[in-house]
């Protein structure tokens, strides 16, 4: 049976979709893997009718005619009727509309659209017009459109003047925050006399991030330096061939170029003038358009500094960070050991002997806090708080001011916070002087409070604690046993 963890928000969302006299057209957009189907085909359970069409992976020979078979498969399977021959898509779906039950609610997946398209340049049109004409006239029907290529959903679907005022939700999933991560340990090791440490987690995650498909593949019989060395250091393992197969499959052509703005992000954040410089690209036109793409395809994140006295956004301080744990760690420890991975001569290493694995962790840990706002703003007593703005922060050397980079800044009406996160076997008190130095660094006005909070895991040195400064200390272990307070019934 296949787990499912996480999206509660998204199954309500979805279960006010289904009204009685409307029909809905929704998007969902997601990474690869992120669980974009399993969501869907879990939203079937509240429906009395659910039918999934997904489009065939491209290669080059495959075309409109593949799609229209697979299609006309798909309805042979789900319905029970012959296998009719379809000659174009106004056809496919006039005979799906036709098929579907006379009462009940209906949820209908179009899976993988932008694959069910290929081949024929007016496909958005023929399915704008297969909406108005049929699947609209429906009361109690959802049609959802999922896809790995943002790119072509919001070009041909959220961006274009033919669906205008027609799709009433976005379904935009992201990585799981850490509780519901552990939810997969946590459901396979009731049996088990000992627990995976919290350590292993994290090794784990550095390297999965927040992505189901991935947490599906751990084996808690194994350690991490097991799980990690199977998935990603042996040629028949699922991690050690993703990589490819998520730029052949999204970016098709483009490929390359998207391959190589990753690779410049690996170390950490760049803004667009750094990365245009590291690949000797002119800014703006097709570089911009990448960007954009490996943004929507959720493989890296944009973010903006902000004041932190007015929580106004600054101008000129865009910078895009490699948001994807896997792809850093492939990137980072994979990809140079190819080779010798697939000749079956590679000498495993220990993880923190890989090199620069401390920064690379670092980097993969912030990730992971990132992922987990809501849950770190509730720890911090922030929950019902007003916030005005939060996010990553940093800020540039000049002659008047210091170079600072925050991990996480959070501006609320009455405070400002300085959230620092860190992963390392030992933490030593040293951490209080960076932050401190951070702080000197930003021009906050005298009447804002400034809170400190430090977010970790690792073996806290005790004078840490004892010098009283981090006004709170969040344990990597309470993110991932985090509980969400039940909303009290009205």
């Amino acid at each position: 049976m296949q787990l499912f963890h996480g999206r509660k928000d998204e199954i309500n969302e979805f279960r006010q979709l289904i009204r009685p006299q409307k029909s809905t057209l929704a998007t969902c957009q997601g990474r690869r893997r992120i669980g974009k189907s399993t969501f869907v085909h879990e939203c079937g359970r509240f429906v009395d009718h659910y039918y999934s069409i997904s489009g065939l992976p491209p290669h080059s020979e495959l075309g409109k005619d593949d799609q229209l078979k697979n299609f006309a498969e798909a309805l042979s399977r789900q319905f029970g009727i012959p296998d009719l021959p379809l000659d174009s898509w106004e056809k496919a779906f006039h005979l799906l509309s036709t098929l579907l039950p006379k009462k009940g609610t209906i949820l209908i997946l179009f899976d993988e659209i932008s694959w069910m398209s290929i081949g024929d340049r007016n496909f958005a049109g023929h399915l704008k017009n297969a909406w108005d004409n049929h699947f609209s006239q429906r009361t109690k029907l959802v049609l959802i459109l999922c896809g790995s290529v943002s790119s072509w959903i919001e070009e041909n679907i959220l961006n274009s003047t033919g669906f205008v005022g027609r799709v009433s939700w976005q379904f935009k999933l992201q990585p799981l925050p850490l509780h519901h991560c552990n939810a997969f340990w946590t459901e396979r090791e009731k049996n088990k006399a000992k627990p995976t440490p919290t350590r292993d987690k994290l090794r784990l995650l550095s390297v999965t991030g927040g992505v189901p498909r991935y947490l599906e593949e751990i084996d808690p019989r194994k350690s991490a330096e097991q799980n990690i060395e199977s998935l990603c250091f042996h040629k028949s393992g699922l991690l050690f061939n993703e990589f490819d197969q998520i730029f052949h499959d999204i970016f098709t052509r483009k490929a390359g170029t998207y391959r190589d703005i990753v690779r410049v992000l690996v170390d950490g954040p760049r803004s667009v003038q750094q990365i245009s410089k590291s690949l000797e690209r002119i800014r703006g036109g097709s570089l911009s358009t990448a960007l954009h793409d490996l943004d929507g395809a959720g493989f890296i994140q944009e973010d903006r500094s902000f004041n932190p006295n007015t929580a106004k956004d600054l101008a000129r301080t865009l910078c895009y960070r490699l948001s994807d744990n896997y792809l850093r760690f492939y990137l980072k420890y994979v990809e140079p050991k190819k080779s010798a991975i697939r000749k079956g001569i590679y000498q495993r290493v220990p993880l923190e002997a890989l090199e620069a694995w401390d920064s690379i962790m670092g980097l993969q840990f912030e990730n992971l806090i990132h992922n987990s706002r809501d849950e770190i703003l509730s720890l911090l007593g922030l929950r019902n708080t007003t916030i005005e703005n939060l996010g990553p922060y940093f800020q540039t050397k000049t002659k008047r001011r210091q170079a600072c980079q925050i991990d996480l800044l959070i501006r609320t009406a009455s405070a400002i916070y300085i959230v620092e996160a860190k992963a390392r076997k030992k933490i030593q008190p040293s951490v209080i002087d960076e932050v401190r130095e951070k702080i000197k660094s930003l021009s906050i006005a005298r009447d804002i409070p400034i809170r400190t909070a430090l977010v970790y895991e690792g073996e806290l040195a005790p004078s840490i604690t004892g010098a009283d400064f981090f006004d709170h200390l969040i344990t990597f272990e309470q993110l991932l046993t985090f509980q969400p307070k039940r909303r009290k019934k009205p």
